[in-house]
């Protein structure tokens, strides 16, 4: 069995919160990228090229892309072959966060209370999902999600024999009634199947795939170009501002479920949908 200091998932956490808000993934910056050449609406294609800009100044000067940094989201799949030593996983984490946010110069989102809206000053408690997988070593992505895509997202119970369509329909009403909010182009996560929480689990998981992975399954893998093109027929553009590049991809990740239910679960992310991963041990 492995032993792995929980000290060292801190530090990869801390590490991941800054270089995550700093670069965006190549996958995603190949597809803004690819969006500007492609944007029909003169507007559009302005915008996107400021867009650029933003990313490539970003990087260059070590500033977040985007001033939501977002509140930290992290998947941590844990090998079963691995003994975590040296203290609590959970502060371990949280401790992380907080060094990466403010060390990092990250703008701290979080309130203690949804209520009672005071500000903890340092973006914990992070949300944190935990997989134990096989192995020994230890994968951590921390994926920061701003709230102007995340107050976007929708959850919906529908009925199995809404089937096929239903699921369509509602992940494009979803982006419809998002408009430009969410900051176009997006990233549409959709999870299928499951239960009521556990669909809102796959979605954020599909936005954290690579936009140049498709779904494995062939039936998924069509669906998600169905809903893309769909998408970017509904003429929002980049920041809502009309154009052919609403989306720059739809990930879709499913589950099985119940015989009595259909749930589908949609999480937006917005242009900078922010991921990034490291792997200890």
């Amino acid at each position: 069995m492995k032993e792995i200091n929980v000290s060292c998932i801190e530090s990869a956490v801390a590490r991941l919160c800054i270089e995550a808000n700093r670069i965006l993934p190549d996958d995603i910056k190949e597809r803004v990228t690819a969006a500007k050449n492609n944007e029909s609406n003169a507007l559009g294609k302005a915008v996107m090229c400021e867009l650029c800009r933003n990313i490539t100044v970003a990087e260059k000067t070590g500033l977040p892309v985007c001033q939501d940094t977002g509140m930290a989201v992290v998947f941590i799949e844990i090998g079963q072959d691995v003994h975590l030593v040296g203290g609590d996983l959970e502060d371990a984490i949280n401790r992380g966060v907080a060094k990466g946010y403010t060390e990092g110069l990250l703008r701290k989102s979080v309130v203690i209370d949804p209520l009672n809206r005071i500000n903890t000053n340092d973006n914990t408690p992070a949300v944190i999902h935990t997989k134990i997988v096989a192995g020994e070593k230890v994968k951590v992505t921390v994926a920061p999600k701003g709230f102007g895509s995340e107050n976007m997202s929708a959850i919906k119970m529908l009925n199995p024999s809404d089937a096929y369509e239903g699921v369509v329909n509602f992940v494009l009403d979803t982006v419809k009634k998002a408009g430009g909010n969410p900051c176009p182009p997006i990233v549409v996560g959709v999870g299928i199947g499951g239960n009521f929480e556990s669909s809102a689990y796959l979605a954020k998981k599909a936005l954290c795939r690579s936009t140049d992975e498709p779904n494995d399954n062939e039936f998924y893998a069509n669906m998600e170009k169905e809903l893309l093109k769909k998408i970017n027929e509904l003429n929002i553009g980049p920041q809502g501002f009309g154009g052919n590049t609403t989306a720059l991809a739809v990930n879709i990740e499913a589950a099985p479920t119940h015989i009595a239910g259909l749930p589908v679960a949609v999480n937006i992310g917005c242009h900078v949908t922010r991921h990034k991963t490291e792997v200890i041990g």
